[in-house]
């Protein structure tokens, strides 16, 4: 893996009931590394894996200060995440998309190539979109934020896909 230069360890915890099924985070010693919706354990131990973490502690008390976040955010109770995030799991392009992405306030939407002219690179709008597909941390890095050129909802990999991304845009639009 490219530049990623972390700790094996990954502390895990699940919220088992939210208005989108089940959610699992996962953190390092240095912070979030990890958000899956709606998906099994297996497929989550696998992702964590895929992020060369081999050390997997379950039902974690670190784990839980970042699944109450997620959960106030999902009630509308909360729009800014206050928690750390270990970027050392991004290669150096997929931590400048995602970092911009976090810049986009709760309630507004952004496009690919708005992101890529901000990043100085107005004609990787694609790439931007690549670096979103494969965003591990859904929801905290708000990549549902993120629309098409005509203002349209395209890709997205968390929960149910696009169904997920409306509800979450319906949620800040409504909380706003």
């Amino acid at each position: 893996m490219e530049n990623r230069k972390h700790s094996s360890r990954a502390y895990i915890g699940s919220l088992p009931e939210s208005p989108l099924g089940i959610i699992w985070a996962a953190a390092s010693e240095r912070g979030l590394v990890a958000v899956q919706v709606g998906s099994n354990r297996e497929d989550f131990i696998e992702s964590l894996r895929r992020l060369e973490f081999t050390d997997l502690v379950f039902d974690s008390p670190r784990a839980s200060s970042f699944l109450d976040e997620i959960a106030a955010y999902l009630k509308g109770r909360r729009q800014v995440f206050d928690l750390p995030i270990d970027w050392s799991v991004l290669t150096p392009f997929q931590q400048q998309v995602l970092r911009a992405t976090c810049e986009t306030p709760y309630g507004q939407v952004t496009t690919y190539g708005d992101l890529a002219r901000r990043l100085g690179k107005p004609r990787a709008a694609r790439a931007v979109g690549r670096a979103q597909a494969t965003n591990p941390m859904p929801l905290v890095i708000p990549c549902h934020r993120v629309v098409g050129a005509d203002g349209g909802l395209h890709g997205y990999g968390a929960g149910e896909g696009l169904s997920t991304k409306a509800w979450l845009l319906r949620l800040e639009s409504s909380s706003t």
